[in-house]
């Protein structure tokens, strides 16, 4: 269940007793124009119980999160506008 999202040393608590481990500051943080989509996708789940499939979509949008700031900064090595 969904109660209070909270980021601490690299996991996201979404309640006392459950969290995602191994959450990078930079999926966490992440902006995509105004919104962070790792905060937002859990908050706008609170008071819901994550099922299997809730659980392995988050973990793909951190990979995705992830993976989009690796390949910007590959971007912004070789100069393309």
């Amino acid at each position: 269940m969904v109660r209070k999202v909270k980021y601490e040393a690299g996991n996201v608590y979404i309640n006392e007793t459950q969290h995602f481990a191994n959450v990078p500051p930079v999926a966490w943080e992440f902006y995509i124009g105004g919104y962070q989509p790792a905060q937002k996708w859990l908050k706008d789940r609170k008071n819901r119980t994550l099922d299997f499939e809730d659980v392995a979509h988050y973990r793909r949008i951190i990979a995705a999160l992830i993976e989009t700031d690796r390949l910007m900064g590959e971007v912004d090595k070789i100069g393309v506008v």
